[in-house]
């Protein structure tokens, strides 16, 4: 079985800021308020596809997941590449699980 590998990063100068909201929007976030008083999760996009996080940029998913995620990072400033693998028995097996 074949997937696809992306891997990305932004521009050295990049502000925290904007790359804070990027992995809020992308990855999905646990927060507080009030000291810990009040929990709540920001959805993120890569919670509701299967996907394997091999280092900080750097993801293996689905062919057929690859163009929502790549439409994602279009709109951000980022350098990106982007592979067709053969897929491990084991990156088929996390593949094949569904997030919900």
């Amino acid at each position: 079985m074949n997937g696809t590998m992306i891997l990305f990063h932004f521009p050295e100068k990049t502000d925290h800021g904007t790359i804070n909201k990027f992995m809020q929007k992308f990855y999905g976030q646990d927060s507080t308020s009030w000291k810990g008083k009040y929990t709540y999760h920001r959805h993120g996009l890569l919670e509701n596809i299967p996907h394997r996080k091999l280092l900080r940029g750097v993801l293996i998913l689905r062919s057929e997941d690859a163009s929502k995620v790549l439409d994602f990072l279009g709109q951000y400033s980022l350098t990106l590449h982007v592979r067709e693998i053969k897929l491990t028995p084991d990156d088929e097996k996390t593949l094949r699980e569904t997030h919900e």
